[in-house]
C-alpha cells in the first residue's frame, strides 16, 4: 500500500469518526466526467473542485462505510503477502540464472530446480566438481533425506555422470551468490508461511462461507474478502463482476455488434487474480464447475477464456454466499 493510499485511508477514517458524511468518487469516472465538460485540455484545482461538486449531485458518488477491523487486517496482510511472493519470485529468477552458468544440465534431473531437494543439494554441493568429487554414499544420503526418500542411489549416480560432462563454469563469487540466494528464498518462504498462519487466524474469526467452496483455501478467501470488503457495497452480482474487472467490453455501431471483446480489466487487480486462481482450483474439485469448464472448452474456447467464464460463474456464487451468509452446497 503506497503512501498516498495510506494518507487517503487515514483522512477518510478520521473524518468519519468525527461525524462527517464522507462520499467516495471513482477517480476514473471523475477524470472522464471532467474531460466531457470541455474540448479544451484543462486541468486545474478550480475545475477539479467544480467537477467534484457537480458529481455530488449525480449517482456516481457513494457514501463511505468503514469495514470491519478484520477486513482491514486482511487487506494489509494479503497486500504484504503479495510483495513477499514477488520478492521470492525475483530471487528464484536469480537462482535459475546462476544455475544456467554454473551447472546448466542440472534442471534435467529434477521436475523443478526450485524444489527443496535441489536446494539442499546446491547449498551443500553448489558446483559440478563438488558433486562429482563427493562420496557416493554421502551424496545418496543427502538427496534421499532432502527428498524424503523420493531420490535414491540411482539419482546420485546420474548426478555424478552429469557433473563430469557439464559445460558449466563457476568461481567463488558465483557459488557464494547461489548459496546465499537459496538461503534468502528459504528465509522468505519461512516468513510467508508465518504470514499465511496469521491470515488463517483472521479468516477463521470471520467464519466466512467462502471456505466451504471446494478449492478455495484461507489465502484465496482472504484476498477475496479483503478486496470485496462488505458485500452490501454491491447491489447485484454484475457490479461485483465489474469491480473485479471481469465484465466484457462492449462495442456496437449501427448494425454491427462485436461478438468477441476482451475483459475490461478495470477494478481490483488482486481480486481478479484471486478469482482466476480459484476458478481453476474449483473446476478441479466441484462437478458443476468442472462440467461448465468442459462445456466451454467443447465450444472451442481457449483454456484461459474458459477459465474466465468459470470465474464469472464463481463470482455470482460468491455474491450469493456472502449476501445470504450461507455455506456452499455441492450438487451431486
Amino acid at each position: 500500500m503506497n503512501q498516498q493510499v495510506i494518507t487517503k485511508t487515514n483522512i477518510t477514517n478520521y473524518l468519519y469518526s468525527k461525524g462527517f458524511q464522507v462520499t467516495i468518487l471513482n477517480p476514473l469516472a471523475t477524470n472522464l466526467f471532467r474531460k466531457a465538460q470541455t474540448l479544451r485540455k484543462t486541468k486545474t484545482d478550480k475545475t477539479d473542485a467544480k467537477v467534484i461538486a457537480t458529481m455530488l449531485f449525480t449517482d456516481e458518488s457513494k457514501s463511505y462505510s468503514p469495514v470491519s477491523y478484520q477486513i482491514q487486517e486482511l487487506k494489509s496482510l494479503t497486500r504484504h503477502r503479495h510483495r513477499m511472493v514477488s520478492y521470492r519470485s525475483r530471487l528464484k529468477l536469480s537462482v535459475s540464472r546462476l544455475i544456467d552458468i554454473i551447472f546448466p544440465e542440472l534442471p534435467s534431473l529434477f521436475w523443478s530446480i526450485h524444489q527443496s531437494s535441489s536446494y539442499a543439494l546446491l547449498i551443500e554441493l553448489p558446483t559440478p566438481d563438488s558433486i562429482y568429487n563427493c562420496n557416493l554414499t554421502k551424496l545418496t544420503n543427502l538427496i534421499r533425506t532432502a527428498s524424503k526418500g523420493k531420490y535414491s542411489k540411482e539419482k546420485a549416480i546420474a548426478l555424478k555422470e552429469l557433473a563430469i560432462k557439464s559445460i558449466g563454469s563457476s568461481n567463488r563469487s558465483l557459488t557464494f551468490e547461489l548459496q546465499q540466494t537459496i538461503r534468502l528464498i528459504q528465509s522468505v518462504q519461512t516468513e510467508i508461511d508465518a504470514l499465511d498462519n496469521q491470515i488463517k487466524l483472521v479468516v477463521q474469526e470471520l467464519n466466512t462461507p467462502l471456505i466451504t467452496i471446494p478449492g478455495i483455501g484461507y489465502t484465496l478467501a482472504a484476498i477475496i474478502l479483503a478486496e470485496i470488503g462488505h458485500i452490501d457495497r454491491f447491489s447485484n452480482p454484475a457490479k461485483l463482476l465489474a469491480f473485479a474487472g471481469m465484465d466484457p467490453s462492449t462495442y456496437q455501431s449501427g448494425t454491427y455488434n462485436a461478438s468477441k471483446t476482451p475483459m475490461v480489466k478495470r477494478g481490483s487487480t488482486y481480486l481478479r487474480w484471486a478469482i482466476m486462481q480459484a476458478s481453476r482450483l474449483v473446476a478441479m474439485r466441484d462437478k458443476v464447475f468442472s462440467d461448465y469448464m468442459v462445456k466451454k472448452r467443447s465450444e472451442g474456447k481457449h483454456f484461459n477464456v474458459a477459465r474466465c467464464h468459470v470465474g464469472k460463474k464463481l463470482i455470482r456464487v460468491i455474491y450469493y454466499l456472502l449476501k445470504n451468509n450461507t455455506a456452499f452446497v455441492p450438487q451431486v
